[in-house]
């Protein structure tokens, strides 16, 4: 049985550990810093069997030297970014082999955020990084909105059921934008009181589902009338097609202050 869990890290971060029955080795990703990581280890007896890596920036990557100084481990990354440590370049349509796990992990491109960001994808789980949030999506960094909606699209080709595991706790913040956007949805509503309770309890409001985001999130839902209307009233004009709606809501969403 595999298991998925957050380690807390920074005021927003999840450095996600990745746990196969039975075994006392581990897969660390997106290690943005290494206390929390080691303190993890050390409390419960742990190694780690590889360090798997989304993008290049810091709050995913700064922890990886002093995780190697005592746990030396391949480390996965994404073959277009320079990044220190990485000894097992990846992109989309690679696998990261983690044969003393016995498991293996199919790589998917997924740009925008940064240049080469890479997504992780297991038997019924994603690991999306900065890409798809719950509720929301990353900035566009150094891609572009066209690459970013097409990399998006590519996420939610998987199965419903998906467990979708982000780096960032962002999901209430996001949830209030998305009726902002989409007012008159009332799933978002439900979800958005149920992401509080959550968060009102200290628990981690991540995973969600695919299902959960083609419900609620306005990024992946661009071709809803609604939202297409929302984005037309914010810019004033006709969109010609979903990339260009999503391009709007995500402008938008940078200068919100909600």
């Amino acid at each position: 049985m595999l298991q998925l869990e957050p380690i807390c890290a920074f005021t927003d971060n999840y450095v996600w550990l990745l746990r196969v029955a039975g075994h006392d080795e581990v897969v660390i990703v997106d290690p943005g810093e290494a206390y929390a990581v080691l303190r993890t280890l050390d409390e419960r007896g742990l190694s780690v069997a590889a360090i798997l890596l989304t993008h290049h920036h810091g709050d995913h990557v700064e922890g990886v030297t002093e995780i190697l100084r005592k746990f030396p481990a391949p480390v996965y990354g994404p073959a277009w970014e320079n990044i220190k440590g990485v000894d097992h370049p990846v992109r989309g349509g690679d696998r990261a082999s983690l044969s003393r796990l016995g498991l293996e992990l199919d790589v998917v491109d997924v740009p925008g955020h940064t240049a080469g960001h890479i997504a992780y994808i297991g038997s019924g789980f994603a690991l999306v990084g900065d890409t798809l949030f719950a509720g929301g999506c990353g900035r566009v960094f150094e891609g572009n909105p066209e690459q970013m909606h097409t990399s998006l699209s590519r996420l939610g080709a998987l199965p419903p059921e998906t467990a979708i595991y982000c780096a960032h706790e962002y999901t209430a913040a996001n949830l209030r934008f998305a009726i902002d956007v989409e007012a008159d949805n009332p799933a978002i509503e439900e979800r958005l009181a149920s992401v509080r309770a959550t968060r009102a309890e200290g628990r981690p409001t991540v995973p969600s589902t695919l299902a959960e985001e083609f419900a609620t999130n306005p990024f992946l839902r661009c071709h809803e009338p609604a939202i297409v209307h929302s984005a037309e009233a914010r810019v004033g004009r006709t969109l010609k097609g979903d990339a260009e709606v999503f391009a709007v809501v995500r402008r938008w969403k940078d200068g919100w202050r909600g």
